[in-house]
């Protein structure tokens, strides 16, 4: 009887996660909210950013180059959007009406005498996220700082130069932080690893909640301005939630 009723919450909570599926899209790496166009634009493994409605609708698709692109975010302000590269760790510029690419922006690798970012084919840069404050990406790592190429988050000020040096180091205390997003002056992390959403508060270096995902490879969050949350599965596809949820 145990194992009967076992199997019931299973199969209930796997069709629950289920109906919550928005869309698929190969190799989902990385997603963001545009506020102009009121769309979601998500990053794909393979060089491709797709732009999607809040139905699930693929408006636009585009392959941008031979890039391993891991997180995106949705510059509005200047009509941008800046992806996580990761291998090359640096930053790649699109224009976001018409997806053409900008630049390339190289990022220092030490911060104050300590390699934060390595080339290598285990850890790299994943999640990116814009506040006012400026522009903060996430290395996914399992090494705890002050190790070299470990899981911090860095914060850079500006995109104005072809290189740009790391401004700050944040030591959040958790590690393969694989998405970023900013939401109501709170940032928003999600960890691979540990299958978690994150509060965090910047201002004071502390974790306001921690609540476990559902059983996906979530890379990363995003959130619109009607009470959604959105996440980007690495196994193709992109949920949508209501984010009371998870409050």
């Amino acid at each position: 009887m145990k194992i009967y009723i076992l199997f019931l919450i299973c199969l209930f909570t796997s069709y629950s996660h289920a109906k919550n599926i928005l869309v698929h899209i190969p190799e989902a790496s990385g997603i963001c909210y545009a506020k102009n166009s009121d769309t979601l634009y998500v990053a794909n493994d393979e060089g491709k950013v797709y732009e999607i409605d809040t139905d699930g609708k693929i408006l636009r698709e585009k392959r941008l180059g031979k890039y391993d692109l891991e997180g995106v975010a949705c510059d509005d302000k200047n009509n941008k959007l800046l992806f996580a590269v990761e291998k090359q760790d640096n930053i790649l510029v699109v224009n976001q009406k018409t997806l053409k690419v900008q630049k390339e922006i190289d990022i220092k690798r030490e911060f104050k005498d300590i390699q934060v970012l390595k080339k290598d084919k285990k850890n790299g840069l994943e999640g990116i996220a814009i506040t006012d404050e400026g522009i903060y990406l996430s290395n996914q790592s399992k090494k705890r700082w002050p190790k070299s190429d470990s899981s911090v988050l860095i914060k850079i000020n500006s995109i104005d130069k072809k290189k740009v040096t790391i401004r700050e180091i944040v030591d959040h205390g958790y590690i393969d932080i694989a998405g970023l997003s900013f939401h109501k002056g709170y940032l928003y992390m999600v960890s691979d690893y540990d299958n978690l959403l994150i509060k965090y508060d910047l201002k004071n270096n502390k974790t306001i909640w921690k609540k476990a995902l559902p059983d996906f490879a979530c890379e990363g969050v995003a959130f619109d301005d009607v009470g959604n949350i959105y996440f980007a599965d690495d196994a193709g596809k992109i949920y949508k939630y209501r984010f009371k949820v998870f409050e």
